[in-house]
C-alpha cells in the first residue's frame, strides 16, 4: 500500500495523494461551506469503488452517480416530501411509533432496561411506513431479519475487511469472510424489497398514491416510453435499500445519545418537560409544528444532535471538473470528504463547542435560533435525502417521551459512560436506563 502524502492548506483543508489519486478532506465551516455549498456542483459525484460497485452497480440515490443519480435524487426528495407530512402523513405514522414507545417504557415499570432495541425497531418501522404503507409487528420474522441484515452492513462499513476488499478486490472476491456475510445481508435487503414491489404491483389502488413504491411504480409507467428513464424495479428496489441503511442507524442513535444525555443533565430533562407540559398539555398530539411552541426543547434536540453527531466525515465526493476552493486547484477526479465533527465544533461559531450547551441555539430572549454551521447531515447536492424525515421523528419522539417519563440512570450510577464506539458512524455504549413516569399532576 502506498503511504499517503499530507499536505495542508488554508481553510482548514487537508490533501491526502494516494499514488495518482487526490483526497481532500475539508475542514471547519467556513472550508466545508465554500466545497459543499458554494461550489456544489463540482462534487455531485461518488467516488466508484469496488465493494461498492459490486453491491450497487450504479443503482439507488446514495452511491449512484450521472444522470441516473439526478433522477432517482430527484424523484426521492419530492416524493418524501409529499410523505413527509399531512393528515394522512407519516407524521401520523411516527405518533403511532411514539406512542408504542411510550406504551413499552411503561411496560418497564421504573425498572432499569436497555432501550436500543425498541428504539431502533421504531425507527426502521418509520422506513417501512414511508416506503411499504405499513408498520411491521416487532415479533414479525421477516422484519427482525430485516433489521439484523442492516445492522450486518453498518458493522462491516469501514473495518479492516473492507479496507482490505477496496485494495485487493480480485482476491477478496473468492475469499470467506465478513464481505460475503455482507453480500448476504445485501441480497436480503433487495429480496425483502422486491417482495414489497409485487405485493403493490398485484394490489395497484386505483386512488392517489400512498408510499414510496405506489409513487415509483406510478413514475414507471409515466416515464415508460421517455428514452433516458432510469426508472425501473432493480432501481426502485436499490433506492429502499438506500432508505432504510441510511434511515434506520442515525435516528436510532441520535434518539439514544438523547436519552442518555437526559439522564446525564436532569436540571435540563426538568426544564424540558415543564416547557412540553406548559405549552402542550397532556394529551394533545405532538406534530412537528409544535416545535415553534417549545423553543428550549427544540433548542436542546439540536444541541444533542451537535454534540453527540453521529457522522465524523460526510460520505466522500468525486470532483466532476477542475475547480478552485479558497484558491486551491482540486482537480477532476479527486475525492472530497467533509470532516462534519469539524464544522459542529468550530469554535468560531460556537461558543463552547466542547461543552453540551442548549444556549447555542438561544437568543437572550428564549427564542429559537438555527445556525448556518449546523450540519450534522451534510450540505449541497448530496444533503442527506431523509433530513426532514429524521427531524420530524426525532421532534416527536423525544418530546412525546419527555411528557411522560423522567430518565435517570439505574440506582446506583451516577451518570451514564459518554464513551463512544466509533465506525461508519459514532454511536454510544449500551447502557441501561430507568424510565419513571410522571405523576398526572407533575
Amino acid at each position: 500500500m502506498v503511504v499517503p502524502t499530507h499536505l495542508e492548506g488554508s481553510s482548514g483543508k487537508r490533501w491526502y495523494i494516494y499514488g495518482n489519486q487526490h483526497a481532500v478532506i475539508l475542514t471547519g465551516y467556513k472550508a466545508v461551506k465554500e466545497g459543499l455549498i458554494d461550489n456544489s456542483q463540482a462534487f455531485v459525484d461518488r467516488p466508484h469503488t469496488p465493494f461498492l460497485s459490486v453491491l450497487t452497480k450504479n443503482r439507488g440515490i446514495g452511491f449512484s452517480h450521472g444522470h441516473v443519480w439526478m433522477q432517482q435524487r430527484r424523484f426521492s426528495v419530492i416524493t418524501m416530501r409529499k410523505l413527509g407530512l399531512g393528515k394522512r402523513g407519516l407524521e401520523t405514522q411516527i405518533q403511532e411509533e411514539a406512542q408504542h414507545l411510550v406504551e413499552f417504557f411503561t411496560s418497564t415499570k421504573g425498572q432499569a432496561f436497555d432501550p436500543a432495541i425498541p428504539i431502533t425497531n421504531s425507527f426502521c418501522n418509520t422506513i417501512c411506513a414511508a416506503a411499504f404503507g405499513y408498520r411491521f409487528s416487532t415479533d414479525d420474522k421477516e422484519f427482525l431479519e430485516l433489521i439484523e441484515a442492516i445492522r450486518i452492513i453498518l458493522k462491516f462499513a469501514g473495518s479492516v475487511c473492507h479496507a482490505l476488499y477496496e485494495v485487493f478486490p480480485h482476491i477478496m472476491e473468492y475469499l470467506p469472510g465478513p464481505h460475503q456475510t455482507v453480500k448476504s445481508a445485501c441480497e436480503r435487503i433487495i429480496s425483502f424489497s422486491r417482495k414489497q414491489v409485487k405485493h403493490h404491483k398485484e394490489n395497484q389502488n386505483l386512488h392517489e398514491p400512498q408510499d414510496f413504491i405506489d409513487f415509483y411504480l406510478f413514475q414507471i409507467e409515466k416515464s415508460k416510453d421517455h428514452p433516458n428513464s432510469t426508472y425501473n424495479e432493480d432501481q426502485l428496489t436499490h433506492c429502499i435499500f438506500d432508505l432504510f441503511v441510511a434511515g434506520t442507524d442515525t435516528t436510532s442513535s441520535s434518539l439514544k445519545w438523547a436519552l442518555l444525555v437526559m439522564a446525564n443533565h436532569l436540571d435540563v430533562q426538568d426544564k424540558v418537560h415543564k416547557e412540553i407540559k406548559e405549552a402542550l398539555g397532556s394529551s394533545h398530539s405532538i406534530c412537528y409544528q409544535d416545535r415553534k411552541k417549545v423553543p428550549y426543547t427544540n433548542a436542546v434536540i439540536h444541541e444533542i444532535m451537535r454534540n453527540k453527531f453521529i457522522l465524523l466525515f460526510g460520505l466522500p465526493r468525486q470532483c466532476v471538473k477542475d475547480v478552485y476552493v479558497d484558491n486551491f486547484l482540486i482537480p477532476k477526479g479527486a475525492i472530497l470528504t467533509p470532516d462534519l465533527r469539524s464544522v459542529l465544533f468550530d469554535p468560531e461559531h460556537w461558543e463552547t463547542p466542547d461543552e453540551f450547551n442548549p444556549n447555542h441555539f438561544l437568543d437572550k430572549e428564549g427564542n429559537f435560533v438555527p445556525k448556518d454551521a449546523f450540519l450534522p447531515f451534510g450540505a449541497g447536492a448530496r444533503v442527506c435525502l431523509g433530513e426532514l424525515l429524521a427531524k420530524i421523528e426525532i421532534f416527536i419522539v423525544f418530546t412525546s417521551l419527555l411528557r411522560e417519563f423522567r430518565f435517570q440512570p439505574p440506582e446506583g450510577e451516577k451518570e451514564l459512560s459518554q464513551k463512544t464506539i466509533i465506525g461508519l458512524g459514532v454511536s454510544c455504549l449500551p447502557y441501561k436506563i430507568c424510565a419513571l413516569p410522571y405523576n398526572n399532576q407533575s
